[in-house]
């Protein structure tokens, strides 16, 4: 179910499970898509430990926030970005994680948050690993600007999309 947040931006609710997605700002079991205090639109989730069913559902709330950005191609480099980067926080942590997805003028901001130290490492990949260790190589590739900060307990790891046209 979709109703306008105020500010102009998608809310999105239902369809998550309480134990793989959260809101961070209310209890119950739904997307928290809301607005920051400048009035953008904003998706926060959180996401329970371990719990890949997760991914899909990031994808799917990504793609509502993003339904009225207008910029079709870079939404689904959004998509596969995000889903790498919550892939990582999930797979190499043995903690929740935190996304946030904001819309703004410039364009798509997406940083997920874990509780583990430990900074992700760029791999370049061998034939022998299947599809492991591609995922940063392919935010480094795909995304206007990325990175890693330290945060208290853990770090965020962050992409930006501009609002250009599709890559």
């Amino acid at each position: 179910m979709k109703r306008q947040a105020r500010g102009g931006g998608p809310v999105v609710s239902g369809a998550f499970s309480a134990k793989t997605v959260q809101t961070t700002t209310t209890a119950g079991d739904t997307a928290d898509g809301t607005t920051d205090q400048h009035g953008v639109p904003q998706l926060r989730l959180r996401l329970g430990r371990c719990d890949l069913r997760a991914v899909p559902q990031v994808r799917r709330a990504l793609r509502d926030l993003l339904a009225h950005w207008g910029r079709p191609g870079r939404s689904e480099i959004a998509e596969l970005l995000t889903s790498e980067l919550v892939t990582n926080a999930l797979i190499h942590t043995n903690h929740d994680a935190l996304l946030t997805a904001t819309v703004g003028p410039r364009g798509l901001r997406v940083e997920v948050r874990d509780f583990v130290g430990r900074r992700p490492r760029l791999r370049v990949p061998n034939a022998d690993d299947g599809t492991h260790g591609r995922g940063l190589i392919l935010v480094q590739s795909l995304a206007d600007a990325w990175g890693v900060r330290v945060h208290g307990v853990g770090k965020v790891v962050w992409f930006e999309l501009d609002g250009g046209a599709a890559a």
